[in-house]
């Protein structure tokens, strides 16, 4: 089958024919026939992210058919399509993962970083943390709903009960999060790259009540402040622009280093907390919410071959929503 393939030692990703996987107990193999570019997928490439596997197929955006089964799979059958995301695994048995947290389990296995990923014909998953998908959304528009979305939802709740939001970094997490955040009834405020004008333009679109730089001041005092782009200069922008008591969310797995600031931007009881992974009830709670609410994703789509072009599109600024590999 053809993959890409990342292997440490060149700053793309490489073209090759590889076996095919054999599922084994519990898992299932996946015609793969799409898979999300996702900034995690350029931060691994850029070597932003410790310990990859070697070699490695990123993509962790996967929507596929299910082609067999591994000893012991329930709930999913021959034929059905399915969609796998970050997570790939947790052991089951540390305090973390018996406490509702699996999210910061310390053995997890991460889909397209520690466990080959979807950037491929096919793949193999397991199928305790493979997910049903929607029916309504078409494979390209799936894909992004695997971190984008999953990711944006617990940024999002996060956030608590803030009703006037900025996001900052309007990409792909951060317009499906918009939309999410519009169906509860929120207000949100979209911080784009100065003069980024397409991103500003579809996230008024989508039902942003402001759109602006990042390096402006929201028209009001905001609730929350939830942030995609891997900027740390931004985490003391955005605690200027919270009010006392307000969060500044940090959604991503890599950032820059957080310039040092005042402590006046921080007092007043506001806090700074990051996101780390997900658990499968974040995945299942947003999959309801995908279904029950008909999401506009924004995608820009490109051939498995063309994976390097997608990651460079992405890391230069010149996307606007997500990125998706058409496999089949």
């Amino acid at each position: 089958m053809r993959a890409m393939v990342f292997d440490g030692g060149s700053a793309t990703l490489n073209e090759r024919d590889v076996p095919d996987p054999i599922p084994g107990p519990g898992q299932i193999l996946i015609d793969v026939h799409a898979c999300g570019v996702c900034r995690t997928d350029l931060h691994l490439v850029d070597r932003e992210l410790e310990h990859p596997k070697r070699p490695v197929i990123p993509g962790h955006e996967i929507v596929g058919v299910v082609a067999a089964l591994g000893e012991g799979v329930s709930g999913f059958v021959v034929g059905e399509r399915v969609g796998v995301p970050w997570v790939g695994r947790t052991c089951g048995h540390c305090g973390y993962c018996l406490s509702a947290r699996e999210n910061l389990c310390d053995d997890a296995g991460f889909t397209g970083y520690t466990i080959d990923g979807g950037y491929a014909e096919r793949t193999v998953a397991d199928s305790r943390y493979c997910f049903h998908l929607p029916s309504h959304y078409s494979d390209i528009e799936a894909a992004p709903l695997l971190c984008a979305g999953l990711i944006g939802y617990r940024t999002l709740n996060m956030a608590g009960d803030a009703q006037r939001l900025g996001i900052y970094g309007f990409g792909a997490a951060a317009h499906i999060v918009a939309q999410v955040a519009r169906h509860q009834q929120r207000s949100v405020y979209a911080f784009t790259r100065p003069g980024d004008q397409a991103a500003r333009q579809l996230a008024l679109r989508l039902g942003a009540a402001w759109a602006g730089g990042s390096d402006e001041m929201p028209p009001v005092e905001l609730d929350a402040a939830l942030l995609f782009a891997p900027v740390g200069a931004l985490v003391p922008q955005a605690l200027r622009a919270v009010a006392k008591g307000g969060v500044v969310v940090c959604g991503g797995i890599h950032m820059s280093d957080i310039p040092s600031f005042p402590y006046a931007f921080l007092w007043g009881e506001r806090r700074v907390v990051s996101v780390a992974n997900l658990t499968r009830d974040d995945g299942l709670s947003f999959m309801r919410i995908a279904d029950a609410t008909r999401l506009a994703i924004e995608t820009t789509t490109y051939a498995l071959s063309d994976a390097n072009r997608a990651l460079d599109d992405l890391r230069n600024g010149r996307l606007t929503g997500a990125a998706v590999l058409a496999i089949r």
